[in-house]
């Protein structure tokens, strides 16, 4: 051990990379509530494939994930869930929520099914027994770290501690979906600000000036050191409360967002972003630092769509052009940003030559937050273990900046229950996409819109009644998908089950 130590004390010193190590590490870079909009890096493109910028890319200011995407490369469409919860746990188990069943966020105390929800839905989240993309990684021999927001169940269930699921290490992480302050003066919750959403464990930081961002990723760093001088592969999940509400500013950034016509408490949402950036940047710093970047995968992408406090619900002011924000049906509700890269590119490093990511690329094949799971195991050479199914694709091949032949153009996202849109399901093949709602009030008046999002990004023109038969043939497949992955229903007033149907 005390060789190990000098040989990273040393390497500290020179600067200089590690020996290459067998299997890279590897670090999903989560943030809560961030759209494809809430960036200075453009994502959206033209026909051509070119990034196409809009007046929200020069709102925000994000360096590092601008620097990211220059040593690799970006989805321009990418897919979660609407709110938090169901698209953590597909990317734990890399299944759809119709088929891990949590299909709406977890409140801690609580069932909030809501009012036509269905009975069963799994409110508990994760449990012991359960597949996840931590375990399989810890029994494959690497160290497994989790900072930060979990949401993984509600409390006194399995899930709430991280550690349950696999993880070797949990800081901060517990039931709670949001922070109870993201000041180290207000204890982060514990001393001064919503008690019961306190973030836990890090008593250290408290009554200090130390914004939670930056608590987390001091923290994140040193359990980095920590696996570097245990000299085994690392899974970082760096999960950012942020930039979940409550909209307080990270001071450290407040003077780039002086009086331009939008409400202060936009101008502090983006304080939040680009805090959560600076930690990205930390990181991706301090992996150069070690001497480990060059063998260190990083994966940044968002939970659901934007909840920035721009604008209506259902309109065009937080993810414009695109429609709608977190909890909505709507585009802006379920794309996400994605990157991914080397923490240093390296075209003669062992592992690179494995996985060369196409740098400055952006992939307009779709991707899925159900994707990290196949993804990150083949990359750690961890096999899925027997009879868990996945729903998700390795993404490897599109991180080449190929197309992928063999990838479903199809995605369907279930929602039954109530948020800013409500007891709906989704469906996506191609160019094409069907909203069906669920209306238990009405349960004889079925709803559907259709759109073509390569026309019509914006979902702006519903086309249902004009391509009737398009309709019927989405409803039909939509159907048959829900079915084969079990899915539950939202349910009427006298707790009859509402499956989807066709009036015509």
């Amino acid at each position: 051990m005390k060789k190990t130590l000098c040989v990273s004390s040393l390497l500290l010193l020179t600067g200089q990379p590690m020996i290459a190590q067998e299997r890279p590490n590897i670090i999903v870079f989560l943030v809560d509530d961030m759209g494809l909009m809430d960036t200075s890096l453009p994502f959206l493109t033209d026909a051509e494939g070119n990034p196409v910028r809009y007046p929200l890319n020069d709102w925000y200011q994000t360096p590092n994930m601008e620097r990211m995407a220059r040593q690799g490369i970006r989805f321009s469409t990418f897919y979660a869930q609407s709110v938090s919860s169901p698209s953590r746990a597909s990317i734990m188990t890399g299944q759809n929520s119709t088929r891990h069943r949590t299909t709406n966020w977890i409140n801690s105390e609580s069932n909030n099914k809501t009012p036509f929800g269905p009975e069963e839905w799994n409110w508990e989240g994760l449990s012991k027994s359960d597949v996840t993309l931590p375990r399989v990684l810890h029994d494959a021999g690497y160290k497994t770290i989790h900072v930060g927001k979990a949401h993984f169940g509600c409390q006194s269930s399995e899930g709430e501690n991280p550690q349950n699921i696999g993880f070797d290490v949990n800081i901060a992480g517990s039931s709670i979906g949001q922070p109870g302050s993201y000041y180290g003066e207000n204890g982060y919750g514990n001393i001064k600000g919503n008690k019961s959403r306190a973030v836990p464990g890090l008593e250290k930081y408290h009554g200090t000036d130390v914004f939670l961002s930056e608590a987390l990723t001091l923290e994140a760093n040193e359990q980095i050191n920590k696996a570097v001088g245990e000299e085994k592969p690392f899974f970082l999940y760096m999960s950012h409360y942020a930039v979940h509400g409550p909209f307080e500013a990270d001071k450290r950034f407040a003077a780039h967002y002086g009086y331009t016509g939008k409400p202060k408490v936009a101008a502090d949402f983006a304080t939040l972003i680009e805090g959560m950036d600076k930690s990205l940047g930390d990181i991706m710093d301090h992996l150069e630092e070690l001497g480990i970047a060059e063998n260190t995968l990083i994966m940044f992408l968002g939970d659901n769509g934007s909840d920035a406090p721009l604008g209506d619900d259902k309109g065009y002011t937080s993810s414009a052009p695109l429609r709608g924000k977190k909890g909505t049906e709507y585009e802006g509700g379920v794309r996400v940003p994605f990157i991914a890269c080397w923490g240093k590119p390296d075209a003669q490093n062992p592992n690179q030559k494995k996985l060369p990511i196409e740098a400055g690329a952006i992939q307009q094949q779709l991707g899925t937050v159900m994707d990290l799971f196949p993804t990150v195991l083949s990359l750690a050479g961890a096999d899925n273990p027997k009879g868990h199914t996945i729903d998700g694709v390795d993404l490897r091949v599109q991180f080449e900046g190929k197309k992928n032949a063999t990838r479903s153009e199809k995605v369907l996202m279930h929602f039954p229950h109530e948020h800013r849109g409500s007891y709906f399901t989704t469906y996506i093949d191609g160019d094409w996409k069907l909203i069906y709602y669920y209306n238990p009030e009405r349960p004889a008046e079925p709803r559907y819109r259709l759109y073509n999002l390569k026309n019509d990004p914006g979902e702006s023109l519903d086309l249902s009644l004009r391509d009737g038969n398009r309709v019927k043939a989405m409803v039909k497949a939509m159907s048959a998908q829900l079915e084969a992955e079990g899915a539950l229903y939202p349910e009427d007033a006298e707790g009859n089950v509402l499956k989807p149907f066709l009036l015509f």
